[in-house]
């Protein structure tokens, strides 16, 4: 991932899955080509949200309980927050199940694209990286994650 090393966080593997799930559910132009055209190297919107909360536990508890470990600072966390209670709220209406189509014509969906933007460019910025690169198909997280 180029810049500062992102594994200099404890629990680097789960801050790359945050923040592939983060800069995904952030750029509508990737949602658009990547997630309604139906490809599969990227997973989809429920992929992107398990990701997101899979082993980080945050849609029960806050993301300050990581600071340290998963985020620098309370700033990250507090945006990391917000987004994953946009994208959850989002999620627990139209289901996990739900097409695509269903989370991007949601009425809240600009916002919950908006906040999730904001907490992927914190934590890209936080790791010296371009948020703006696209995203990792989900084989190149999993080599990343497997690297030490």
């Amino acid at each position: 991932m180029g810049g500062m090393a992102l594994n200099d966080m404890p629990w680097w593997r789960w801050r790359s899955n945050v923040r592939s799930a983060l800069h995904m559910l952030s750029d509508p132009v990737f949602q658009q080509e990547c997630w309604l055209a139906g490809r599969d190297e990227y997973g989809d919107v429920t992929d992107a949200v398990y990701r997101l909360v899979e082993d980080t536990w945050l849609d029960n508890w806050s993301a300050e309980k990581y600071v340290g470990t998963i985020f620098r600072d309370a700033s990250e966390a507090s945006l990391v927050d917000v987004a994953v209670l946009r994208v959850l709220r989002i999620m627990h209406e139209v289901g996990p199940d739900a097409p695509v189509s269903a989370y991007l014509e949601h009425q809240n969906w600009p916002e919950a694209v908006r906040a999730a933007r904001e907490a992927h460019v914190a934590l890209a910025a936080g790791d010296g990286e371009d948020p703006d690169t696209a995203p990792k198909t989900l084989e190149v997280l999993r080599i990343l994650t497997r690297s030490a």
